[in-house]
């Protein structure tokens, strides 16, 4: 069964960049399916940040375009979000996930607790 798990920092500093990375077993990210990120504000519903296709392309919420870059790491089968210029409102839980059609994702990590906090 394919199985994704995020790691990265709890805690970031506004301004500063979020980095989270998804380690994903069974099945090769360079051969099929768009991998993607989904995040949770506490007391809100899930927001879908963007994603990388098998192929490299990527693709992102247009209100978070500005500040996010996901990448892959082929060999590693892992891909990164990257989130610039973090305010408290970026607090949340990250999710990565497998992604199988447009907008539907079967797969899914546990999530990452990250707080934006000076």
């Amino acid at each position: 069964q394919v199985q994704l798990q995020e790691s990265g920092p709890g805690l970031v500093k506004p301004s500063q960049t979020l980095s989270l990375t998804c380690t994903v077993s069974l099945g090769s990210i360079a051969t099929a399916y768009s991998w993607g990120w989904i995040r949770q504000p506490p007391g809100k519903g899930l927001e879908w940040m963007g994603a990388v296709h098998y192929s490299g392309n990527t693709y992102y919420s247009p209100s978070l375009k500005s500040r996010t870059s996901i990448s892959k790491d082929t060999p590693k089968n892992q891909f990164t979000l990257h989130l610039s210029s973090v305010t408290p409102e970026d607090t949340a839980v990250y999710y990565c996930a497998r992604g199988v059609v447009a907008g539907t994702y079967d797969y899914w990590g546990q999530g990452a607790q990250v707080t934006v906090s000076s």
